[in-house]
């Protein structure tokens, strides 16, 4: 049980540090709708940016009444909470403290924050089958997908008693629990919806790709530095280590691709600094300044492979995979080479610094988690198909997504 109702009282700093940290996240599931639209056609920007916003509002409601529940209630077998005892939120209020770390923060808080964590997490994934999916089938697969993956993942990593966590596993704000879950449910995705009609159409607005990616590195500072949950040194580093490797994986893919086409691309350069913010998330709060910069420049060398390879096999639309679902694994990879104590005492030390044991902890947490991910998406769309179609029409995806399936344009025509 996380909570307690005792004399403890509320820290004001901590408790209005992380509600700003709170708004931000909130913030990056509007940043993602834009970085999404910008890069489908002016002809589907309205239904992918609509997936996002439909997760802001329907993940609430699951998690209302039963997901904090499931990720953070009393435990069964370190596996999943149990989903009653904080349904509906009961057992809380004004007065409840979170307990797990001592912050003096309220648990309405702690609530709070978490939701924007789930909320933003299977919007991801909507990049990976942008303009083949039916809103009807995205909104089942949302339900599901939260209830059998994300949600026992939140519970087994970052529950003090989850299975994982009390295992040794570290994931400081997500690599395990937000990005490779969704990187990996997001391949299997693609394999099952298959191929668009138009598979390399062009991204319809580069500007908008870019005030979308803006609000996702600003809103990555509350991401990483808030999940301390409190205001101290490691809050500082984290915040720090976010920014660094956004920058180092933003001009290392710039660079390489330069090489490689003999342009500079704008898109390549926003993509990778979204390759080094996903990367950085497992270990923003356990490792060094250096060690920050060089997962930054890993980072992007392996997703900008990672991309070119999948495109040549799949038509994962935005590069889901490539950059969250390779940037979560080797992120938490990393972070069992990198982790290193001197900047986080409650962390561990990697393999650079002895503790083997803990980097193949990390390596088998990675391979369970993508394993689980993708074999619970594809069981899912399977199930979904018996009942409501998955896949948008050909004829749908020609005439344009938003006109036939909403019965709305994001432009007006002349």
């Amino acid at each position: 049980m996380l909570v307690e109702t005792a004399s403890l009282s509320i820290d004001t700093a901590n408790t209005g540090f992380m509600l700003v940290c709170t708004s931000l996240v909130m913030l990056m599931t509007p940043g993602l709708a834009l970085f999404y639209g910008g890069m489908v056609s002016e002809k589907s920007v309205l239904t992918i940016m609509l997936q996002s916003f439909a997760s802001m509002g329907w993940t609430t409601v699951l998690w209302f009444a039963f997901g904090y529940s499931m990720c953070f209630g009393p435990t069964i077998s370190g596996i999943i909470g149990d989903p009653t005892y904080y349904a509906f939120l009961n057992h809380v209020s004004p007065h409840t403290l979170f307990k797990a770390n001592n912050a003096g923060i309220p648990l309405i808080v702690h609530i709070g924050y978490q939701m924007m964590f789930a909320i933003i997490t299977p919007a991801l994934i909507t990049g990976a089958f942008a303009n083949r999916v039916t809103f009807r089938a995205y909104i089942i697969f949302l339900t599901f997908w939260l209830t059998l993956v994300y949600f026992p993942f939140v519970h087994m990593v970052w529950s003090p008693n989850g299975i994982l966590a009390h295992w040794g596993v570290l994931d400081f704000a997500g690599g395990i629990v937000v990005h490779n879950t969704a990187g990996f449910a997001s391949l299997a995705a693609a394999i099952y919806v298959g191929k668009r009609v138009k598979q390399n159409s062009e991204p319809h607005s580069i500007p908008m790709v870019a005030i979308g990616t803006g609000l996702l590195w600003f809103g990555w500072y509350g991401f990483n530095a808030g999940s301390e949950l409190r205001v101290d040194t490691v809050t500082v580093s984290a915040f720090l280590n976010t920014d660094i490797s956004a920058s180092f994986a933003a001009v290392t893919w710039l660079v390489v691709e330069f090489l490689h086409t003999r342009k500079p691309k704008f898109i390549g350069l926003l993509t990778g600094s979204v390759a080094g913010l996903a990367t950085i998330t497992p270990a923003a709060g356990y490792v060094s300044l250096q060690a920050a910069a060089c997962i930054g420049v890993i980072a992007s060398l392996v997703c900008y492979y990672t991309v070119l390879l999948v495109r040549r096999f799949l038509d994962d639309a935005l590069d889901v995979f490539g950059v969250h679902g390779m940037g979560g694994l080797i992120g938490s990879i990393l972070l069992g080479l990198f982790a290193n104590q001197a900047w986080n005492h409650s962390g561990t030390n990697g393999l650079f610094l002895g503790d083997t044991p803990f980097f193949f902890k990390q390596v088998t947490a990675v391979i369970f988690s993508s394993i689980w991910s993708f074999f619970a998406t594809w069981l899912l769309l399977w199930i979904i198909d018996r009942f409501t179609p998955v896949n948008i029409s050909s004829e749908d995806q020609v005439m344009g997504i938003d006109t036939e399936t909403l019965g709305e344009n994001a432009y007006m025509k002349n």
